[in-house]
């Protein structure tokens, strides 16, 4: 066994895969000779471990995971937490009541799994354009009678609410309020009509700092990658943030070095130049 000489923190969609959801085999030789190089291939998304592509969790060199934009890190051989951040389950319904009086619909994650009220999951098709967001929605989320009285009946901690809104406008202002109206909110977004709703502390930066902190790594030896707003912690926080050529402004603004496309292959050219020389 190689002995780890750094992470490879990748977001996943937009970044490791490509347009049509897929890991091209590029990208996935070049994690590949990654890992036997000694380097720790980190998946770092704002999905639930469940919810990534059978053709990531398959991967034989991935042991260690960064989930749900930063709510948790895990090590996937012993099954040991090594990071955690929830909302609080009260804050988390008040969050839903303040979305109930705007044309959105809402879902949320909880013990690694996503449940949404069975009458909000009936508009997805109106509320997510995405087609690949859409077949996500429909099938990863798990319907119950009423979302609020489900999480009140549990009384757990809540890992992300996310809501899907098909007016642009409303979107971005309440990314701007939300955090005003609840303390301690990390309010970002993976995809055009989404936002997502974590615990302060619930961001890949943090939770890529903490595993680093668990393998004795400095901050010099992580490398990102990403490509949305979800992403911008872990580009700032990396030794090397690296933005795809088809992320957002926010994220190019901040990244110290410009991959090609996710449809280009990029993330095979940045561990080329970073990782394998």
């Amino acid at each position: 066994m190689h002995k780890t000489i750094g992470i490879i923190a990748l977001d996943l969609d937009g970044t490791l895969l490509n347009s049509q959801k897929e890991l091209s085999e590029q990208n996935r030789h070049a994690l590949e000779m990654a890992a036997k190089a000694g380097w720790e291939i980190v998946p770092t998304t704002g999905r639930f471990y469940g919810g990534m592509p059978e053709a990531i969790r398959e991967l034989p060199f991935v042991r260690y995971v960064i989930t749900i934009n930063g709510a948790q890190a895990a090590d996937l051989g012993t099954g040991e937490i090594i990071y955690t951040a929830e909302l609080p389950c009260q804050q988390a319904i008040d969050i839903m009541s303040f979305l109930d009086r705007y044309p959105v619909i809402y879902d949320c994650y909880q013990t690694n799994d996503a449940f949404m009220t069975a009458a909000l999951k009936e508009k997805i098709n109106e509320m997510a354009s995405s087609p690949h967001y859409r077949k996500m929605l429909h099938e990863l989320r798990k319907p119950v009678p009423e979302l609020k009285a489900f999480l009140r009946d549990r009384n757990l901690g809540v890992q992300k609410v996310q809501f899907f809104t098909n007016k642009p406008e409303l979107r971005l202002q309440l990314m701007k309020e939300l955090p005003q109206r609840f303390e301690n909110l990390c309010v970002s977004s993976s995809v055009i009509d989404n936002v997502e709703i974590n615990q302060h502390h619930a961001n890949k930066g943090e939770a890529l700092q903490a595993l680093a902190k668990h393998l004795g790594l400095r901050r010099e030896q992580t490398i990102a990658f990403g490509d949305g707003l979800n992403d911008l912690s872990m580009l700032q926080q990396a030794g090397i943030g690296i933005a795809m050529e088809n992320a957002c402004a926010e994220a190019k603004a901040v990244a110290d070095w410009l991959a090609p496309s996710c449809d280009d292959n990029g993330v095979a050219e940045g561990i080329k130049k970073f990782c394998l020389n």
